[in-house]
């Protein structure tokens, strides 16, 4: 289901909407050039803005219930991201957020998630100097007003993963904090831009332990399949005061400056990646974008497969094109292969030469 970011936002998410109400939406973007181009130094964004590369972005998302009773996903595109927010001091280029929000024990979490997370980024004192500071302090601001929430109303208790791509100029910043999954596509090889936090992944289990938690047939302190999330503050166990604790709201962040050869960007919940592997997502999301160059088609479809697939989840996805034009047709170069002869192919070579001359 698609969700629109309400301007400004209290302290209590929207009501979730109810039924099987799967979305198609399409966005596109263009560069703007602001009246007044010339800022101060700490206002520029990225040093490698410029006269360089800069990304056309264009996305779609697209969001199903899958086999589930109850959709608890739910995901933002927001292709003009500082414009949106009303924030004015920035560079040419784009500026564009998406995000993916698993929702677990209820929506209420993904639905706070997606509410207030982009305007905790932007009023975060450190943006957009320090983008992937504001970023990840933003999402341990979520987490805080959240619990605050929960306090006030323990209906709203739940819990979500978080994945958040923010795209300023030709600069790509990937925060993630549980299982969903962000893959690159360059030049047609997936690029993980984010890793699956699972309670079992080596990292992620001494992380726990350290904290007093455990981990028990891959679920953390037998309870939660994920070892990452916003909220959850109802279980025992889990968080402590100030967010410390085994489940940590703290994303991990990976940036990348974008080229003319990074083509789009997948993001999908676990549900999407429980039935393709991440090149597997990309070689089938750039044959249809060959076909119809349409990034909200290419969400529906990549759901769609994953339904056929068996996929046993609530299914969300946001492609985010870098170009205008369709991916384009790879052409491997032929090898050059190099050819030798044996001395005793030589010695019979020469052999039927001499017959020859006989």
């Amino acid at each position: 289901m698609e969700e629109q970011v309400p301007r400004g936002g209290g302290g209590r998410p929207p009501i979730p909407a109810a039924g099987r109400r799967p979305a198609l939406a399409r966005h596109a973007s263009f560069v703007r050039s602001p009246a007044n181009s010339t800022k101060p130094e700490t206002e520029r964004i990225f040093e490698s803005m410029g006269t360089e590369y800069i990304p056309v972005i264009r996305s779609g998302g697209w969001a199903d219930i899958g086999s589930r009773h109850s959709m608890e996903d739910v995901i933002i595109c927001s292709d003009n991201f500082m414009q949106d927010f009303g924030f004015e001091s920035y560079e040419e280029g784009p500026s564009a957020f998406y995000g993916v929000f698993d929702g677990h024990g209820g929506k209420h979490a993904a639905d706070f998630v997606c509410s207030n997370l982009p305007r905790f980024i932007v009023e975060d004192e450190g943006f957009p100097r320090e983008i992937a500071k504001a970023v990840s302090s933003a999402f341990l601001q979520t987490d805080a007003a959240f619990a605050d929430a929960c306090s006030r109303n323990c209906k709203l208790d739940s819990g979500t993963t978080a994945l958040a791509a923010l795209v300023v100029g030709r600069s790509l910043l990937v925060a993630n904090a549980g299982d969903c999954r962000a893959v690159l596509c360059r030049r047609g090889k997936a690029i993980e831009m984010s890793r699956d936090h699972k309670p079992a992944c080596n990292l992620e289990k001494m992380r726990i332990e350290a904290l007093g938690g455990y981990v028990d047939d891959g679920y953390l302190n037998g309870q939660l399949n994920v070892a990452r999330a916003i909220g959850d503050w109802h279980m025992e166990g889990m968080k402590v005061c100030g967010g410390l604790g085994p489940l940590s709201a703290e994303p991990e962040v990976m940036t990348t400056d974008l080229t003319d050869e990074d083509e789009f960007l997948i993001m999908g919940c676990d549900g999407i990646w429980d039935v393709f592997r991440s090149q597997n997502a990309v070689d089938f999301a750039r044959r249809k974008l060959q076909e119809h160059n349409d990034p909200a088609a290419c969400c529906k479809e990549l759901v769609d497969e994953a339904i056929k697939r068996n996929s046993g989840d609530n299914l969300s996805v946001v492609v985010v094109c870098f170009n205008s034009r369709p991916p384009p047709v790879l052409t491997a170069p032929r090898p050059r292969v190099q050819r030798s002869i044996s001395a005793e192919g030589l010695r019979e070579l020469q052999s039927f030469l001499d017959s020859l001359a006989d």
